[in-house]
């Protein structure tokens, strides 16, 4: 059976749902799945709980999502860029959860790898640690995270072959390559689609056997998050 889908849509038919749990990769603007949240949009789905490192922008990426109340429940790190979400939780319709990023990574990675949760120093002490064991070990307190686990996860790759194998580029893969190990069904979308033996095996970084569907996206923007420049230097005389 094939694993490859003309588009965005078309991959999340029969897959997609109200109130599942979504794995997003990407981090800030860079390495988003940008054409399957646009589709998510177009869906209509609702009562969304969205794992991502972030919640986009007000006008781009997770954004979208929220400007429509899709997302009823955030599980993220920074969310700092987006006015939509701040609104949203202040007047109490969406529910967040904020986990430290390495925690947020490593929860996601105990799921992909069938881990029944694990301790971390991280957050002993503060309210991250609330209601959650805690334990001594070799005279260091650690909190015990449980595994995130999706139903769906949607990632975004530079290549990827009719296989379902994924390389990605530079910052897009510090939270893609995770998400795509972590839920029931993972949903590619990468700028271009090889054909199998393509690929140099030692640059794949996403195994086939975790993606479950994959097409070629279009049209991407791939804004920046946070434009930083400095004067320009004063001409010579």
């Amino acid at each position: 059976m094939t694993k490859v889908y003309n588009d965005a849509t078309l991959a999340l038919a029969g897959v997609l749902r109200d109130g599942m749990t979504i794995l997003s990769g990407g981090f800030g603007l860079c390495g988003i799945p940008e054409n399957l949240i646009d589709a998510i949009k177009e869906s209509g789905a609702k009562d969304l709980t969205v794992v991502s490192n972030n919640a986009g922008v007000d006008e781009h990426g997770l954004g979208i999502l929220l400007k429509t109340r899709q997302i009823r429940k955030m599980i993220s790190s920074y969310v700092g860029e987006n006015k939509a979400f701040e609104r949203q939780v202040l007047d109490g319709i969406l529910e967040v959860e904020l986990v430290p990023q390495g925690t947020l990574a490593e929860r996601v990675r105990a799921a992909g790898a069938g881990l029944g949760g694990f301790y971390t120093p991280t957050g002993y002490g503060t309210l991250v640690a609330e209601g959650k064991e805690t334990r001594e070990i070799d005279g260091k307190w650690y909190v015990f995270e449980k595994p995130l686990h999706g139903d769906l996860a949607i990632v975004k790759a530079y290549k990827g072959d009719r296989a379902g194998n994924l390389v990605y580029r530079k910052t897009a893969r510090n939270f893609n390559p995770v998400m795509a190990t972590g839920a029931k069904v993972t949903i590619a979308e990468v700028e271009h689609l090889v054909e199998i033996g393509e690929l140099d095996p030692e640059m794949v970084h996403t195994p086939g056997v975790y993606v479950n569907r994959i097409f070629q996206g279009t049209a991407y923007q791939k804004r920046i998050e946070q434009r930083t420049v400095r004067p320009r230097a004063a001409a010579a005389v």
